[in-house]
């Protein structure tokens, strides 16, 4: 494991798939992909994922250590990694989702800052709230970046720019190349 390079975990429905998106206000690079992951309760008709495949090389050149935090969970490796390119990468395996938390925060949060274990780390989701930001403040012990990323247009070029230029601050920040 390469512990010099910060952490990025990766939710995919939002920040990589832009679920929002209206099937005529595609965001351009993206190409529309019918899936049918396993791991979920079986749909009544395949989903329709969205991915842009330049994401990928972008993604490998920010200077992370890139985790699934998605409820793909695994199967983000079988069905999104191969479309942008991507090595396999470890996910994180959720002990309980979509369930309401006592202090309101995001069902992933207290699970990622757990993950992360005092480790510097980014978070890019559609669903990060204020109390996301606070409560990682207390009880991170190192630095972190919850970026919210909006669900009708996915990761944006400014996105990239933010983590590359948090990653970039981290000790240990592009020292080797990104992926597993």
């Amino acid at each position: 494991m390469d512990s010099t390079r910060p952490l990025l975990f990766l939710d995919v429905d939002g920040p990589l798939n832009p679920w929002l998106a209206t099937p005529r206000r595609r965001p351009q690079g993206y190409t529309t992909l019918r899936m049918r992951p396993t791991g979920w309760e079986p749909p009544r008709r395949a989903l329709r994922v969205r991915l842009n495949p330049d994401h990928g090389p972008l993604l490998l050149g920010l200077g992370y250590r890139l985790i699934w935090a998605t409820t793909w969970k695994a199967e983000a490796n079988t069905w999104i990694a191969p479309v942008l390119g991507l090595p396999e990468l470890p996910a994180l395996d959720w002990p309980r989702m979509h369930h309401h938390d006592p202090d309101g925060v995001h069902w992933k949060t207290r699970h990622l800052v757990a993950a992360a274990a005092g480790r510097p780390f980014a978070w890019v989701d559609d669903e990060i709230g204020p109390r996301d930001h606070a409560w990682i403040a207390r009880h991170h012990q190192g630095p972190a970046l919850p970026l919210r990323v909006d669900p009708s247009k996915g990761l944006r070029p400014d996105d990239f720019a933010t983590l590359r230029a948090w990653a970039a601050g981290r000790a240990g920040a592009g020292d080797e190349p990104a992926g597993r």
